[in-house]
C-alpha cells in the first residue's frame, strides 16, 4: 500500500514539525519506508495558494509524506497519524512493488558467480 499524506510545512506536533514527527513514528513502528517531498507550489481546501517565488515568500509550503508498506502496517499506523493531524489530506492506495532493495553493493566475488 501507498499511504500519502499531505500537509503544510508549518504545521507541528508536540513542539516539533508535523512532517518529521510523522516520519519518525513511521520508522519507529518499523514501515518499510516513508519520504518526505516539499513542494515548490500548492494550495488546499482553503484554496490559499503557498508558494516558494522570491516575492511571495511562504512559510508554509506544501509538504507531501510518501510511505510504504504491506496493507496490515499501513493500517497499524493509521491510528497514529491520525491522533498527529488536525488538517491535511491523508490518501491511501493499493501499489505493486516491483523491487525493495537495501541499495548494498554485492562483493566482487558475488559478481563473478564465485
Amino acid at each position: 500500500m501507498l499511504l500519502r499524506i499531505y500537509l503544510g510545512e508549518s504545521d507541528r506536533w508536540q513542539h516539533r514539525p508535523l512532517h518529521e514527527a510523522i516520519v519518525l513514528k513511521a520508522r519507529e513502528m518499523h514501515l518499510a519506508g516513508a519520504t518526505l517531498f516539499r513542494g515548490a507550489m500548492g494550495f488546499g481546501k482553503s484554496s490559499h495558494l503557498h508558494t516558494s517565488k522570491v516575492l511571495r515568500l511562504s512559510y508554509d509550503l506544501p509538504v507531501v509524506i510518501e510511505i510504504v508498506d504491506a496493507e496490515e502496517k499501513i493500517q497499524a499506523f493509521l491510528p497514529a497519524l491520525d491522533s498527529m493531524l488536525k488538517g491535511g489530506l491523508v490518501t491511501l492506495q493499493k501499489m505493486r512493488v516491483i523491487a525493495y532493495r537495501a541499495g548494498q553493493e554485492t562483493p566482487p566475488a558475488e559478481k563473478q558467480g564465485e
